[in-house]
C-alpha cells in the first residue's frame, strides 16, 4: 500500500459520507425494524470505512486484502439491505438514488484497491497514526 494513511483513501473517505446518508434514510423505517433490518444496514454503513482502517493497519499485503474483502462484502449486505427497504417499502425509488450510487462508487474504488494490491509488495510501509478528526 503506497499511501500514507486510510484517511487518504478515497474508498474510506466515501465510505465515510455513507454512513450518515444511510443513517438518515434508516431514521425513517417503522419503529418495529430498530433491532432488525435498521441495526443491520447501520452495522453494513459502519463496517465499510471501518474495514478500510483496520486493513490499512496491518502488515501485510494479503492481511489488507483480507480487510478490503470484508469491506467489500459489507457493501454488497448494505446494497442487498437497500433492495430489501424498496421490497418492503421502507423506501422509494427516489429515495435509494443516492445512497445506491454511492454504494456502487464505494464498491467500484474497494475493487479497485483489490486490483492495485494484488500487484503490490507482500510487506507493507505503515505510517504513524494521526490523532487528528479531519471533515
Amino acid at each position: 500500500m503506497s499511501h500514507s494513511s486510510y484517511r487518504d483513501l478515497l474508498a474510506w473517505k466515501k465510505a465515510r459520507r455513507l454512513v450518515p446518508i444511510v443513517y438518515r434514510l434508516t431514521d425513517r423505517f417503522p419503529k418495529c425494524e430498530l433491532y432488525v433490518l435498521t441495526t443491520q444496514i447501520r452495522r453494513a454503513a459502519h463496517s465499510i470505512p471501518l474495514n478500510i482502517a483496520e486493513g490499512s493497519g496491518r502488515l501485510s499485503n494479503g492481511e489488507w486484502q483480507q480487510f478490503l474483502g470484508q469491506a467489500r462484502g459489507s457493501v454488497l449486505e448494505l446494497e442487498s439491505a437497500m433492495i430489501q427497504s424498496y421490497d418492503l417499502g421502507y423506501a422509494t425509488r427516489e429515495i435509494l438514488i443516492q445512497p445506491m450510487e454511492q454504494i456502487r462508487e464505494v464498491a467500484k474504488l474497494i475493487n479497485g484497491l483489490l486490483r492495485s494490491s494484488m500487484n503490490g509488495p507482500k510487506q507493507k510501509k505503515f505510517s504513524r497514526p494521526l490523532l487528528t478528526v479531519n471533515r
